[in-house]
């Protein structure tokens, strides 16, 4: 079964047809999704607009990054440790 992947945009359109007013079942049906998706998302992404959904998403892309980061240097140090230990 192939699995929908939609995109945040695309998630606060079909919430906000769920707050407009129209039935968790309909909405749900209409865009092929189960209602405990809808339920989820709306958690997740409640009350979110379209700039705050992007600059969550560039948050997480430079979170991502730092992590990132963050490993390699974690890396270098244990590294030079051990080079060290053994010149000793």
């Amino acid at each position: 079964m192939k699995r929908n992947t939609f995109t945040e945009t695309h998630i606060v359109k079909i919430l906000k047809d769920l707050d407009s007013g129209k039935q968790a079942n309909d909405v749900a049906r209409e865009n092929g999704v189960s209602k405990a998706t809808l339920y989820n998302w709306r958690k997740k992404y409640s009350g979110m607009g379209a700039s705050e959904l992007s600059e969550l998403k560039a948050l997480k892309e430079e979170n991502r990054r730092l992590k990132h980061m963050y490993a390699e240097l974690a890396l270098d140090h244990r590294l030079a440790k051990e080079i060290i230990e053994k010149k000793l």
